[in-house]
């Protein structure tokens, strides 16, 4: 069946589990279908995208990403920072309650930056920089610090730090928590919570939100819906139709290929909610052969045509491709074009080849895990299929569900003792913003995020991109960690697309964020 024909084969939606009666009388809920099921609550536990949606409605942050390049007090009213910069002190705004009624403290703020920092990447290296976090009374604390550290408040506004109770953050980040007591806008229900079908949030009217406008992560978060439901419509087809007919008003990641049909639909309407674009990449298997020598990785880049991976995905629909592309993502400061020939030029097949065959290849299997249950990460799987074979390279093609890809890449044995590799995923721009927050920009080997390669020279770059004093230091810097990344190819940068959303047309002024955010939305 080809994919253009998913809608014609759509079941009844009298037979799916969308079609449930409304509540009599009740307030009309925001019916959203999320891009996966919701399996955990904990966001510092795990990084996956569907927990920091989940997160970003229940959880509050202390200061939030403006999508304009700044990084403005949330939770916090600001901060003050002694002279020798080793010493910030942060004072928390008024009003702020947990959803079981008891105020938010100083020491729930302390205790959940050292949860986060104990697990986050980003907060693994800002901890390397802090002497202590501690509580000064119950409305400010400090952070103290072994010396100055330029991107702290990127870390608390942009890294997902979010705020939960001392009793819950005082878990360790390695045990997932199931307390999902926040002080955001909305309150999960988690007595409705059935995995794989259903979730449901209700307003927080203890929430108080700050008097201004919202901007990405920042600014007001006025929640205008008493009650948002998310249900689980794995079948792209069938939450289409389910969006024609108005059973729901949201559809996070509407398979691309119906885009055009939506936009013709009456009563919807199709945007791409975050002009950054999404990094599709490779992840490659720096520990097993053949993917562990440095020549096999760089000729596969000698051949890797960008165009061929997002024509996969949008077809015609030129308007949501942006390549060529690099690392960071072109909406931030890090962005650049340093070493980007290395895929404008002219694809060399034939070079590919030869450096294949001076790499001493020996015929290993490269274990490609193909997710089947998502769409663009399936097709980019197909594509980096006939790549490898195009080269010489042997390929063992595995498709599975996302969730056996995500339990298997955890896995640093060889393939026959259940290790892969690779895979292709998925980068949001805030992640893909630089060298800090690109968490498969490592070099520190079995330590690091999935893939692990071993890099010296990359992690001396990241250290000191960490350590640059101002936007001008930090570019050059950045610009020296993708020419090494080209040199090196850790993973493959396959392309970057625009994913739109697909909305009822009465859902107006949705918040753009790299995350689908509930609070500003509203019911025209």
């Amino acid at each position: 069946m080809r994919r253009r024909d998913l809608l014609k084969a759509a079941p009844l939606l009298a037979a799916s589990p969308l079609a449930t009666p409304a509540l009599a009388q009740a307030p009309k809920p925001l019916r959203f279908i999320p891009q996966a099921n919701l399996t955990s609550l904990d966001p510092i536990w795990t990084t996956a995208v569907i927990t920091y949606n989940h997160a970003y409605m229940v959880y509050d942050t202390l200061y939030g990403y403006d999508g304009a390049g700044q990084i403005r007090p949330q939770m916090c009213a600001g901060h003050q920072i002694s002279a020798d910069g080793l010493t910030w002190t942060f004072t928390l705004r008024d009003g702020l309650v947990f959803h079981d009624n008891q105020k938010v403290l100083a020491r729930d703020c302390a205790q959940s930056i050292l949860r986060w920092g104990s697990r986050d990447s980003f907060g693994q290296h800002l901890m390397r920089y802090i002497n202590e976090v501690v509580a000064l009374d119950d409305s400010r604390f400090a952070i103290r610090l072994k010396r100055p550290c330029p991107q702290l408040l990127f870390g608390l506004g942009a890294r997902q730090c979010f705020v939960m109770p001392e009793r819950v953050a005082s878990r360790p980040g390695t045990e997932q928590l199931t307390d999902p007591t926040g002080s955001g806008p909305f309150r999960f229900l988690k007595d409705e919570w059935v995995s794989g079908a259903r979730c449901a949030y209700s307003r927080f009217d203890g929430y108080v939100p700050r008097q201004e406008p919202p901007a990405f992560f920042a600014g007001g978060k006025v929640a205008n819906f008493e009650r948002v439901e998310w249900i689980v419509q794995p079948d792209p087809a069938t939450a289409a139709a389910a969006l024609r007919t108005g059973e729901v008003d949201w559809l996070e990641t509407p398979l691309i290929d119906l885009c055009p049909m939506l936009k013709k639909s009456p009563g919807v309407y199709t945007a791409v909610v975050d002009p950054g674009g999404w990094l599709m990449f490779m992840v490659l298997n720096n520990l097993n052969p053949p993917l562990d020598n440095p020549k096999v990785r760089q000729a596969i880049q000698m051949a890797l045509d960008q165009r061929t991976f997002v024509e996969s995905v949008v077809g015609e629909q030129n308007d949501l491709a942006i390549i060529p592309t690099a690392l960071f993502a072109p909406t931030m400061p890090m962005a650049n074009a340093a070493g980007l020939e290395h895929l404008t030029g002219p694809r060399d097949i034939a070079g590919a080849k030869k450096l294949i065959a001076e790499s001493g290849y020996k015929g290993e299997p490269v274990m490609i895990m193909a997710p089947s249950d998502q769409a663009a990460l399936s097709q980019m799987s197909e594509v980096a299929r006939a790549l490898f074979q195009s080269i010489g390279l042997n390929v063992d093609y595995q498709s599975m569900d996302w969730g056996s890809v995500v339990t298997r890449r955890a896995n640093q044995n060889p393939v026959d003792q259940g290790g892969w590799g690779a895979f292709v995923t998925v980068m949001s721009p805030l992640t893909a913003a630089n060298p800090g927050s690109m968490l498969p920009l490592r070099g520190n080997g079995r330590k690091g995020w999935f893939g692990w390669p071993t890099d010296e020279r990359l992690e001396q770059l990241r250290e000191a991109w960490f350590d640059a004093p101002d936007l001008a230091a930090q570019k050059a810097i950045s610009e020296q960690v993708q020419l090494r990344y080209f040199d090196t190819v850790p993973f493959l940068v396959l392309c970057r697309m625009l994913q739109p959303m697909a909305f009822r047309s009465d859902i107006k002024d949705v918040v753009a964020a790299s995350f689908p955010v509930f609070w500003g939305a509203r019911r025209a």
